[in-house]
């Protein structure tokens, strides 16, 4: 199934917007899910120099366990999901689409 979204347009002849449906096809999709996965490894490694840095900054016992789960804490706040690269990719479809 297609990931779609839809997008309020505004119409001349009402107060109300149209809302229109914009479908990403397969290709799109593959390639904002792959964008997603990049941007998320480089987050997460990242996170872990981070929570490695932190770590040591305070004092704290360097304990892989710890740091990694600093490390997915740190990632849970930053990291941008599939879905969002997906939604994006929508809106920019749909301002090619109809706002030209």
């Amino acid at each position: 199934m297609p990931f779609s979204k839809s997008f309020p347009k505004q119409s001349k002849t009402s107060a109300y917007p149209h809302w229109e449906e914009v479908s990403l096809s397969e290709a799109e999709e593959s390639s904002e899910e792959q964008k997603a996965r990049i941007e998320n490894i480089r987050l997460m490694k990242e996170c872990i120099e981070d929570a490695r840095t932190i770590m040591k900054e305070k004092g704290l016992k360097d304990y892989q366990t710890d740091i990694i789960h600093m490390a997915i804490a740190l990632f849970e706040k930053r990291a941008s999901h599939s879905i969002y690269w997906k939604e994006s990719k929508a809106k920019e479809k749909f301002d090619g689409m109809f706002n030209k």
